[in-house]
């Protein structure tokens, strides 16, 4: 394909399978023997590649990157223009380059992600996220919000259980230390996963019921598959069930739940007994 596709969400998905496919191509030259050096290549290369280009496809929208100087810091008036030109702009491009370097790192690990979204100012949906798409290069798919997926079915064991037995994607490293509690009060099986995206892409699935996360990320590690999980129709908010915001001053987004829409008042009132 000489040039991407023009409409947003078919762009994410183009830019997703391309940085994604740079990432595999990383892990076959370097080889696995050195984890340190092919987790920071990989950030290098899936990050040097996606912000070439948006620099040349949309030239007018601000950017805001994993890998981006400064990018953790709040917006302050000592902090550089990139930041003071995203919040003033009417179009942000959310972007981790390579969500899960520590499988990304580990070989035969495929529970890692590319991330890109697409925040906009007149969005109609509090999170303000028009677009994006979550690249899983090493299970050779992409979803995206041009083509959502169709809201997932029960697991099995939901389906034909007298109970349901939710399925709860979990940090393999991680993990909220009040998540054993909450699962053992709703009746949830835990699942350990890496990246995060890879954790909502599960529940986009139907693979897990819900991904439950407290402790620190920022705006990158979720924009692109909430911004999934909800075209698909899945529920997406902060842990107190307020409503997820992006491209906010502060790039901190330090805790979400995604859930089946059936799931979300059961979960959020157990989050009430057990997150404080």
């Amino acid at each position: 394909m000489s040039s991407p596709p023009m409409i947003d969400g078919a762009f994410a998905r183009w830019l997703a399978a391309r940085a994604g496919q740079a990432l595999l191509d990383l892990r076959v030259e370097l080889g696995f023997a050195d984890a340190g050096a092919l987790k920071s290549a990989g950030d290098k290369v899936s990050h040097d590649l996606i912000r070439t280009e948006l620099a040349k496809w949309r030239p007018g929208d601000a950017v805001l990157s994993e890998e981006d100087e400064g990018s953790r810091l709040a917006w302050a008036a000592e902090v550089n223009a990139e930041a003071v030109s995203r919040l003033a702009a009417d179009r942000v491009w959310i972007i981790d380059p390579l969500d899960g370097t520590r499988e990304f790192a580990e070989e035969g690990r495929s529970d890692w992600a590319v991330h890109v979204a697409l925040w906009a100012r007149n969005a109609p949906s509090p999170h303000g996220l028009v677009a994006g798409a979550v690249g899983l290069p090493a299970q050779h798919r992409v979803l995206g919000t041009d083509y959502p997926p169709a809201y997932p079915p029960m697991t099995v064991e939901a389906a034909t259980a007298g109970a349901r037995v939710i399925r709860l994607a979990a940090s393999r490293s991680r993990p909220p230390v009040f998540l054993t509690d909450l699962a053992e009060d709703v009746g949830a099986k835990l699942v350990p996963m890496g990246s995060a995206g890879a954790k909502i892409a599960a529940v986009v699935t139907g693979e897990v019921d819900a991904y439950i996360h407290a402790g620190g990320q920022y705006e990158w590690d979720s924009a692109a598959p909430v911004a999934v999980a909800t075209a698909t129709g899945l529920h997406a908010s902060r842990i107190d069930g307020s409503a997820l915001r992006y491209n906010e001053a502060d790039p901190r987004l330090p805790d979400l739940l995604v859930c089946r829409r059936d799931l979300a008042p059961r979960l959020l009132a157990a989050l009430q007994r057990h997150s404080g």
